[in-house]
């Protein structure tokens, strides 16, 4: 299938070689136009490489990144949070065979790692790993190139293309002054391509689009399929000030990943609250009604805003690839977004 190249800010479609010997690929590709940086449309998330949830070996690591090359997937992204640098290492051992101008690759800065000194090392509370580190929110000018720093050593590479500030909703004052003031020196050095941050909320993120000069955000879980909160800040800012945005949680942190919610179904990292379980059923029915799966248009949805030129997924595994791939090449029919404007489960806005 060929593949297109579509311009985030003026919609134009145009052809596109992805990466590895001129084949053409299915995977699409967007720009972020402030950098002149292609993003695949589709992308991979990094977390679960960090052992998320659950632990997964390296070769099965190993294969579900080359499995997602060999997709068409060329933007991949990362941070020494996603199991204390495992995430990284592991794509170094990944990627190290392909050529590096062939794909984007982002990590983020903010949470340094410091080894602890002593004592039986436990399990970390959010990955499946030991706590052999701990982490120090560090926004200042010297903690973000120390973390850069190490980054770029367990990836085993001399750039990367895109860095985020991770998570920084405690911490404005410094991440907004010197945060971004060191990005935007590294990026004015040509350090690196692009700049961003990263966030599970829309609000602070708007802040940052209209207050500095990024050129990506990454926002998480706040424009999905279920729950739209970002037409009304993040999105408009973003087509107003020409920055582009990566989508990711597109799932709902899982509840949005299968045709019907599972027993158990997180959403934001915790149990679903039933609310929202029937409303992800409600829009399972209207999915099942146009023979479209939950998790296939949860996956397209966030792609038809002009402002978002990447979706990035987490996955552990070649299977998981595989199925999200079938996902993508699917086509949606516009009847099924338009019964759920109708019925009132996703905003007409949208």
């Amino acid at each position: 299938m060929r593949s297109t190249r579509v311009d985030a800010a003026t919609g134009a479609v145009r052809p596109s070689r992805a990466s590895g010997g001129g084949e053409l690929r299915s995977v699409k590709t967007r720009t972020i136009t402030r950098a002149d940086l292609d993003l695949t449309e589709f992308s991979f998330g990094g977390a679960p490489l960090g052992n998320l949830y659950q632990e997964i070996n390296d070769d099965d690591a190993a294969s579900t990144l080359d499995a997602a090359w060999e997709a068409g997937l060329r933007y991949f992204d990362t941070a020494p949070h996603y199991g204390l640098g495992l995430s990284e290492r592991r794509f170094a051992a990944g990627l190290s065979a392909r050529p590096r101008s062939e794909y984007v690759l982002s990590t983020k800065v903010g949470r340094r790692l410091i080894p602890r000194e002593s004592g039986p090392l436990g399990p970390d509370p959010d990955f499946a790993v030991p706590a052999s580190h701990k982490r120090v929110w560090d926004f200042s000018r010297d903690g973000i190139l120390r973390t850069l720093e190490a980054s770029l050593t367990r990836l085993g590479t001399d750039h990367v293309d895109i860095v985020y500030l991770h998570d920084p909703d405690d911490h404005w004052e410094e991440a907004a002054s010197a945060g971004f003031g060191t990005l935007d020196e590294l990026r004015s050095q040509g350090v690196v391509r692009a700049i961003g941050v990263g966030m599970n909320q829309s609000a602070m993120l708007t802040r940052f689009v209209r207050e500095t000069d990024l050129d990506v955000v990454m926002l998480a879980g706040r424009y999905t399929l279920l729950e739209q909160g970002a037409l009304d800040d993040l999105l408009p800012a973003a087509l107003e000030r020409n920055t582009a945005v990566v989508a990711v949680g597109v799932f709902n942190s899982g509840l949005l990943s299968q045709p019907r919610p599972a027993p158990g179904a997180k959403y934001n990292y915790a149990d679903a609250p039933a609310e929202l379980v029937r409303r992800a059923n409600d829009i399972a029915d209207v999915c099942e009604r146009h023979r479209v799966t939950l998790p296939a248009a949860a996956l397209h949805f966030p792609l038809m805003h002009p402002a978002v030129v990447s979706v990035a997924i987490g996955m552990n595994s070649a299977a998981q690839v595989e199925r999200n791939m079938d996902l993508y090449a699917l086509t949606i029919p516009a009847d099924l977004w338009d019964e759920l404007h109708e019925v009132g489960l996703v905003r007409r806005t949208a």
